[in-house]
């Protein structure tokens, strides 16, 4: 992630105020005696302490509720209010009812570490959901490591999300795998040879994307011929267009998210670019098409299930959506969402106890989970072992194509 993204997340961790010398002197006195008395019981990696206390379980979510990619903020956390609502339902966990209690993080990482440190400290919540972004997952992960609150992901792709610490959970694949699996699609049954890549030079998930596909596609005997840059601020793309025109390739890969994803392919029909357009999950906004229009017929992308799944738990989630949310329509981070809450309530209908910790170890644990969006298992890494699908834009939907597996290591 670039380094303006970079915060430092000691500012926002818990348990670290400036104490009196009495209050030091007291605090060593009372290690001393604990340590004495040979108490196991007694804590030792700090952590907030957070633990179910009475009949509800305090949950978190922070998401991106305004801001760039608020349609994807609000359609993950639709997806986790609907299984709370089937979860307490069905008799909740043990009788107590989950409380998912949410945070707008605005789009913004410095407001996701703040965000996160809330719902830590003043709504004493023993699991979290977030974020939707790796950026923002980068960002606020440290603070849910520190504090020892399990987090799980609905969507950061990044490979670098859980490397910040056991605790650091996702339900969806990483980029590395669903790089490989637009690449073979590309060169399998595009037969593309030479590509090009259009990268947003201000997100961690585009440019790591970006390398990742390379790396793989060129493994796969393809060559890529020209790469530019854009910022998502920008609004006229047709000068790095016209540069990528002029390299002839037979694809051009935009890892990025639907807000600038839609005036690229717009402004690349304009400019008479036939090279087929690839996408990625960022892409799976209905907003995509406000800006796009027709422009993006034909182009496809990866994502992690088809929504239009005649599958029995698709079709019941999307029946369930449809009735909580009338006008409407669910997407892959609905899914995802909706997985992240499911497997939450998993991991503690099994936890030894309801706090950090317990849960902790039951989510890493997790195996064969039959989610919406595939049955997975957690590896040893803290990530969803699952496959991806190729989707192709169709109208104003997104069309399933093939699944492409995990490739055997």
């Amino acid at each position: 992630m670039p380094s303006a993204d970079i915060i430092d997340n000691s500012t926002f961790r818990l348990g670290r105020v400036r104490r009196s010398l009495l209050a030091i002197g007291t605090l060593a006195l009372a290690v001393v005696v604990l340590a004495g008395c040979n108490n196991t019981n007694v804590p030792t990696g700090g952590g907030s302490g957070n633990s179910v206390s009475g009949n509800t379980i305090p949950v978190g979510a922070y998401l991106s509720l305004t801001g760039d990619e608020a349609d994807f903020g609000k359609t993950t956390l639709e997806g986790a209010e609907l299984a709370v609502d089937q979860i307490n339902a069905a008799g909740g966990i043990g009788g107590k009812m989950i409380d998912l209690k949410h945070e707008n993080d605005e789009s913004e990482a410095a407001k996701a570490a703040s965000a996160v440190t809330k719902l830590i400290t003043s709504d004493k919540v023993v699991a979290v959901i977030g974020e939707i972004a790796s950026g923002r997952s980068l960002a606020a992960a440290p603070i849910c490591q520190d504090n020892k609150i399990p987090m799980v992901s609905p969507s950061s792709t990044n490979v670098k999300v859980t490397q910040v610490g056991d605790y650091i959970f996702r339900v969806c694949f990483v980029d590395s795998f669903q790089a490989y699996a637009l690449a073979k699609f590309a060169t399998d049954t595009l037969k593309a040879k030479n590509g090009a890549m259009f990268i947003d030079s201000s997100s961690a998930y585009s440019k790591d994307f970006a390398a990742e596909f390379k790396k793989s596609f060129t493994a796969m005997g393809g060559t890529i011929v020209q790469e530019a840059a854009y910022a998502p601020t920008d609004v006229d793309f047709k000068g790095q267009l016209t540069k990528l025109k002029t390299a002839n390739a037979d694809i051009i890969l935009v890892p990025g998210y639907y807000k600038s994803a839609g005036t690229i392919s717009k402004q690349a029909k304009e400019l008479g670019i036939t090279a087929r357009l690839l996408g990625v999950d960022g892409w799976d906004s209905q907003d995509l098409f406000v800006t796009a229009g027709a422009s993006l017929e034909g182009a496809y992308l990866s994502d992690h299930m088809d929504i239009h799944s005649s599958k029995p738990e698709v079709k019941a989630m999307v029946d369930a959506y449809a009735k909580k949310y009338p006008g409407r329509k669910p997407g892959a981070l609905t899914a995802l969402g909706y997985d992240s809450m499911m497997v939450l309530a998993e991991a503690m209908r099994h936890a030894k106890t309801l706090d950090g910790p317990g849960i902790r170890d039951a989510l890493a644990a997790v195996k064969d989970f039959k989610g919406v969006t595939g049955t997975f298992s957690i590896d040893g890494d803290r990530n969803a072992q699952k496959p991806a699908v190729i989707l192709q834009v169709k109208g104003n939907e997104f069309q399933y194509v093939t699944t492409i597996e995990q490739p055997t290591k």
